[in-house]
């Protein structure tokens, strides 16, 4: 064996015997540096006789003692509302700078700023004009508008001044949830009986008729009244009008009277009050709207030579709408040439409200077209930059319930995911004798279409183009 082999040996035993020394005393055994390993194996390699490095052990935790202590001193944290707020969105969007070169700029949440940079970041989550797009197909969810339901993802925050809510007392009981809203009656009820109970326990024992209560020659002001459970047995049987006719107010008292009136008052009000609430609530017609159903993605296809973006929409019920309308709003934050930024600003996407094609007749499945000319909102978008954009389509159809006459509302949204670029919807309709049919399990199907990818503006100029060569 040559000298650096005898060299290499000897510092393998001594690194051994190191070792096992350590794991001896209870320490943790731990591997050799990777510049140690690196040069017995180097070493090792260029000799007759390979040497091998000695098996390393998992690590063990250290003692709580060697363990590293968290500093005290920590760095102010974002505020817990800004963080969630930004969470909502996707993380890791490239946005424009705005600085030019068209360099995107990626921002990252884990990272501790400033309160002007963490203002910048929101504004620059909220804008999000621009992402990448997956080469897999998937895409990163971020937070809608509006579900696909129609409930819009909009909490607000803290309000200061509540009594406005008192003001209009009868929407916020409306406005309740079913457990809060009988939760609400049930107290006043049980309120108003015990309230009045105890006015009438108090007023017969300050009477001295509850310590007299069976003597048959007085002649008491409430009467069998001799505590307080048949007092509010005697609350419960005025105010419910039940008059087992054991117990009664008698015409001895004039106070009594006036706490019966008082008390059949109260209670008629407080059922006035829940029968109109309870009625508004079950003829409201949110469930109405759930019999009105959209198709899960719009279409942008050609129709008599010209872009057009199509959706459809349906009624399941027999009984129609009256006087159904349909309108359509874009949501997408732009920043404006001052350097103003606009978070979710809404655009009207127009579906025929000067020719009047946004009033349907209900009856079948409608296709609604928007056509894409220079004043929509979809003038300069192509297939590649509708890959890019960050947008929600709003779309809200309203109309009166046949059976109610009440107006009803239903909603939808699109994402730029949701919009397939060179498709058409089928045809669900179809002839039978007599009448036709409606085919709702093709209501969603589309297919593709041979299409150009370039925007509705880029046509125009493509077409002028070419007839004025011609």
């Amino acid at each position: 064996m040559s000298a650096t082999a005898t060299v290499l040996e000897t510092r393998r035993e001594s690194l051994v015997l190191s070792l096992n020394t350590h794991q001896d005393k209870g320490g943790p055994l731990l591997c050799p540096s990777p510049s140690e390993s690196t040069s017995v194996l180097n070493h090792s390699a260029q000799d007759s006789a390979p040497l091998h490095p000695p098996a390393c052990a998992p690590l063990q935790s250290a003692p709580q003692e060697l363990q590293e202590k968290p500093l005290k001193n920590k760095r102010p944290q974002r505020g817990r509302h800004l963080k969630r707020f930004s969470s909502k969105w996707r993380s890791g969007d490239p946005v424009d700078s705005g600085g030019g070169g068209g360099h995107p700029v990626f921002t990252s949440r884990a990272a501790v700023d400033s309160p002007s940079e963490a203002t910048h970041k929101k504004r620059r989550h909220l804008l999000c004009h621009r992402r990448p797009v997956s080469e897999g197909g998937g895409s990163n969810r971020r937070q809608r508008y509006v579900s696909k339901d129609g409930k819009c993802r909009v909490n607000l925050g803290p309000i200061e001044d509540k009594t406005r809510f008192l003001s209009d007392i009868f929407t916020t009981l409306v406005d309740l949830q079913y457990r809060w809203f009988l939760f609400l009656f049930t107290t006043c009820y049980i309120l108003t009986w015990v309230a009045f109970a105890a006015v009438y326990l108090l007023d017969a024992w300050l009477r001295d008729d509850v310590a007299h209560a069976h003597d048959p020659g007085r002649k008491p002001c409430f009467q069998n009244v001799d505590g307080f459970l048949s007092a509010l047995l005697l609350s419960l049987e005025s105010q419910r009008t039940i008059g087992y006719g054991s117990r009664m107010v008698t015409a001895h008292c004039p106070e009594g009277v006036v706490l019966l009136m008082a008390q059949s008052i109260l209670g008629s009000i407080i059922d006035a009050l829940m029968v109109g609430c309870m009625f508004v609530k079950i003829s409201r017609p949110q469930k109405r709207a759930q019999t009105l159903i959209f198709s899960k993605r719009c279409v942008v296809s050609e129709r008599d030579e010209r872009l057009c973006l199509l959706f459809r929409i349906g009624d399941l019920r027999a009984s129609h709408m009256v006087d159904a309308k349909i309108r359509a709003k874009l949501i997408k934050s732009r920043q404006t040439q001052e350097g103003e930024f606009i978070p979710l600003e809404q655009s009207e996407i127009n579906l025929g409200y000067d020719t009047g094609g946004d009033r349907l007749l209900l009856v079948e499945p409608q296709t609604i077209t928007h056509v894409i000319d220079h004043r929509s909102p979809f003038w300069q978008v192509g297939a590649e930059r509708l890959a890019r954009e960050t947008l929600e389509i709003i779309v809200i159809l309203e109309g009166i319930v046949e059976a109610s006459g009440m107006t009803c509302q239903a909603r939808t949204s699109y994402t730029e995911n949701e919009i397939l670029w060179g498709h058409r919807f089928e045809s669900c309709m179809s002839l039978e004798k007599g009448a036709f049919r409606v085919d709702y399990g093709a209501f969603d199907k589309t297919f593709e279409v041979q299409m150009s990818p370039i925007s509705a503006k880029e046509r125009k100029a493509a077409k002028d183009q070419e007839g004025e060569l011609h």
